[in-house]
């Protein structure tokens, strides 16, 4: 069997590692992949278009092509693969929009009473400042399009705003991702990451887990795409469950049929938990999360291959987990989510026990190189929270590169 995965983070490379192991006798292909993706299957090294993957897809016979990056659901790719015949997990363009424009995503979430903060959009520089004038603090600021995560903006006075607007308006950060904003109710609480399967006809979710997405310790500094994660959540306790399941999941569920943006692939769920033990949607993401994804997947014991084609077939689900915690550390450059050097040679991979992940590095003869920001994610198991975390910062302590950088409290 030939699987093709799209994308080129740690992401990819745990879904790999996962359908490998589950299933020895498959075919990995990525597109583009990474260093670690090259270890357990073949990158396309060639730069395709939507059409030329299509194309390579059908006269490689790929049995089934798994969208990790959001990038290609917001370009319409399952909907080009789908109408040649070919098999893809992911959201159809329509539906992708939940994640890729906010505004469609808020309207969605109002129309069919999904619990979500209240919100404002904003097309100008001058009628978003005018309208802080008038409010009181604190407040986020979201670009309306995607930003690789690092487009939300939690800011507590006036000086702050202005600065967050600058960047978006302004200095045109994110380029037409910041041509909108949308100005939203500030909850205080905690996060939860839920990600969650879709068949068409029901959603199942996943652990839960809880992403760390501050460059700096005790959630401060820039936005990034994750720095860290952590399974289970702690904060999700049973009465939380219900709570999302009555008020998010079920009238999201209703949504997607009335507004036939059904499709087999991935649902995440950004939640915020607050004080009064009410859970409020932040966001919808249309495929796995990153780091979540590197979190969660060492802990499944069922065969994703065998969850993903029940997916396709609209059999019932359930997924077998094992009695364990898990936590991810990730490793970036120094600079991260800025600018950051690339080049730099990574010591100890060798030396490392699974799981872990390349993120953002290649293999030059028998050197392994930093490529991106994010570099390395690296994963402890254990009884506990505290014991997967001690895992995972054992194993952060063997591998090194110059100006590596990694957050310490992931897990507290």
């Amino acid at each position: 069997m030939k699987i093709l995965i799209l994308g080129s983070g740690g992401r990819e490379h745990a879904i790999g590692k996962k359908l490998l192991q589950d299933n020895p006798f498959i075919e990995l292909y990525f597109y583009p992949g990474n260093g670690g993706t090259n270890k357990i299957g073949k990158n396309l090294e060639t730069n395709y278009s939507i059409s030329e993957l299509y194309f390579f897809s059908k006269k490689n016979a790929i049995d089934l092509t798994i969208v990790g990056s959001e990038n290609f659901l917001l370009d319409g790719i399952v909907d080009i693969f789908k109408n040649g015949g070919l098999t893809i997990m992911g959201a159809h363009y329509q539906s992708s929009r939940l994640e890729g424009d906010r505004m469609f995503a808020k309207s969605f979430m109002k129309k069919y009473g999904v619990r979500t903060p209240q919100y404002k959009v904003f097309t100008s520089y001058q009628k978003a400042i005018n309208f802080l004038k008038k409010t009181t603090y604190s407040v986020a600021i979201k670009t309306n399009g995607i930003a690789e995560g690092k487009g939300v903006f939690l800011v507590k006075n006036k000086q702050e705003a202005e600065q967050a607007l600058n960047y978006i308006f302004i200095d045109k950060k994110f380029g037409k991702s910041g041509n909108k904003v949308i100005i939203e109710e500030f909850l205080k609480g905690n996060e939860s990451s839920i990600i969650s399967i879709y068949n068409s006809k029901e959603i199942i979710p996943f652990l839960s887990a809880k992403d760390y997405k501050k460059i700096g310790e005790k959630e401060t500094g820039s936005n990034t795409g994750g720095m860290g994660s952590i399974s289970p959540n702690p904060y999700m306790k049973n009465d939380i469950w219900i709570d999302f399941k009555k008020n998010i999941l079920e009238p999201t569920l209703e949504g997607l049929f009335l507004e036939k943006l059904t499709f087999f692939g991935f649902i995440y769920f950004g939640l915020m938990i607050t004080s009064t033990n009410k859970v409020y949607l932040l966001e919808y993401n249309t495929r796995m999360g990153d780091p979540e994804t590197q979190t969660l997947l060492p802990l499944m014991k069922s065969n994703f291959l065998h969850i993903i084609q029940s997916t396709f077939m609209k059999k019932d689900i359930v997924i077998a987990w094992k009695s364990l915690c898990s936590c991810c550390v990730v490793i970036s450059s120094k600079g991260y989510p800025e600018k950051y050097e690339n080049g730099k040679i990574i010591k100890g991979l060798n030396y490392l026990k699974e799981p872990f992940y390349i993120a953002g590095a290649k293999k030059e003869k028998e050197e392994w190189i930093t490529s991106r920001g994010r570099v390395l994610n690296i994963v402890g198991l254990g009884k506990s929270i505290e014991e997967a975390r001690k895992k995972a910062y054992q194993k952060v302590q063997k591998v090194y590169f110059e100006n590596c950088y990694f957050r310490k409290d992931i897990g507290l």
